[in-house]
């Protein structure tokens, strides 16, 4: 090789290398970035009961600024924001992708942590400690880096994107994304097909979730006859007590036997659980009032109004006066589709097989701010990626790892162009 050719390939590789540092420092830069955002978030206690949410507004203002995208407040119930971020695509006439995820977070018991659950402790192992890193301010701020980096990479959208964040979703929603799906600043955003919060995975794969089951929360109140605690009274309050709780958990018993089956997945059967009893005056007091709140969970497919005359059924079987109120009952939600009438799931299925991610596909066990999307006949899924790592939500020393967590701003990068751009 002539000593010329040698200079011009030693100019080329000096320019690759370059190139390749270049781009490496600006990864850095971008993945740093990201990590002091959601530490950022996480440092906001954003916690209940009555929760705060300005500073989450200010903190969101910031990260808009800082893409050069419009931002939209809307307060449909007094201090309960949502706010909308929104990248507007090449044809925004489509109808659009929500990218939605809730500010509030779970009350905490700080002398069970490691470290103060709203410092955002990043260990030696890299594992960021705090309320909310799983649920769900680390996929508010994936949404929000991938974005980041597919505007910097150039790549435009068809779809108008509008990355959603919403108050009181840990308290059922009804004054956040219940209220906002009912007004008409919603329905202006046109929506076509939502991601919503996922679950954290113990293994390889992504959980993926389609529908969830409906909440039914109940009193059942047993009155009887007073007297002294030495006596042995029929009709009591605490007999008919026994028969209840007793008809409740025999359901349940059967309803987890299902489980043994490998294949039946827990969002698959109806879950019972008894969650406080109350009444008596004094322990040598026989009372002339108990009562006991359940909580139902419906598989989907379930018949309502039947499962509540069985209930009924097993009231009267406990005996007279005994009477139930209920505390939550949600409607019956249908599924997403996940076939090829679903142009979003064909899109997001696509993807995951063409990039490697394994998916585990599941009805969601508890409830999310996706059913009031389902409700109008929006396709949603549950989507949070957060692999090979334990699933802490609403669990004391909650945290997500940062390489977990900026591998998850990737997999976005993948899955927000390929639902925007679905055909």
């Amino acid at each position: 090789m002539s000593p010329k050719k040698i200079g011009i390939l030693i100019c080329f590789l000096i320019i690759k290398v370059f190139i390749v540092s270049n781009a490496q420092c600006s990864q850095s830069k971008l993945n740093e970035l990201a990590l002091n955002n959601f530490r950022e978030y996480l440092r906001i206690p954003s916690v209940h009961p009555n929760v705060n949410y300005d500073k989450c507004v200010i903190f969101l203002k910031n990260q808009a600024q800082s893409l050069n995208l419009p931002i939209s407040i809307y307060e449909v119930r007094p201090k309960k924001p949502v706010v909308v971020i929104t990248w507007e695509g090449t044809e925004p006439e489509k109808p659009s992708i929500l990218l939605n995820a809730h500010m509030d977070v779970v009350p905490v018991f700080p002398n069970q942590w490691k470290y103060p659950p709203f410092a955002a402790h990043m260990d030696e192992e890299g594992n960021i400690y705090a309320r909310g890193s799983q649920d769900t301010k680390s996929v508010s701020i994936q949404y929000i880096e991938a974005i980041r980096r597919l505007k910097l990479n150039g790549t435009r959208l068809k779809r108008t994107i509008h990355i959603s964040f919403v108050p009181d979703e840990e308290i059922g929603g009804k004054d956040g994304m219940g209220a906002f799906v009912a007004t008409q600043d919603f329905e202006k955003l046109n929506i076509g097909f939502a991601l919503d919060e996922g679950r954290a995975t113990p293994d390889d794969k992504f959980l993926v979730t389609y529908g969830e089951r409906t909440v039914f929360q109940l009193w059942v109140n047993c009155t009887g006859k007073p007297g002294h605690g030495s006596t042995l009274f029929d009709n009591t309050a605490g007999e008919k007590l026994r028969v209840v709780i007793d008809r409740f958990m025999d359901f349940r018993a059967s309803e987890k036997a299902k489980l043994r089956d490998p294949k039946v997945q827990p969002g698959e059967v109806t879950s019972v659980n008894l969650d406080m009893i109350q009444g008596g005056v004094q322990v040598n007091v026989i009372p002339n009032e108990l009562s006991v709140a359940f909580d139902i969970r419906f598989a989907p497919g379930v018949n309502h109004t039947k499962f509540e005359n069985m209930i009924k059924g097993w009231l009267k079987e406990a005996g007279e006066g005994i009477s139930y109120t209920i505390i939550q009952q949600q409607p019956p939600v249908e599924n997403t589709k996940l076939d090829e009438s679903n142009i979003f799931w064909h899109a997001f299925e696509k993807t995951c097989d063409d990039n490697g991610f394994k998916l585990d596909i599941q009805i969601r066990t508890g409830a999310s701010d996706a059913r009031y999307l389902r409700k109008l006949g929006i396709p949603a899924l549950g989507f949070s990626p957060m692999n090979n790592t334990p699933t802490l939500l609403h669990d004391n020393n909650e945290y997500l790892n940062r390489d977990i967590f900026l591998n998850g701003i990737y997999v976005f990068m993948k899955i927000i162009p390929a639902v925007a751009n679905a055909l």
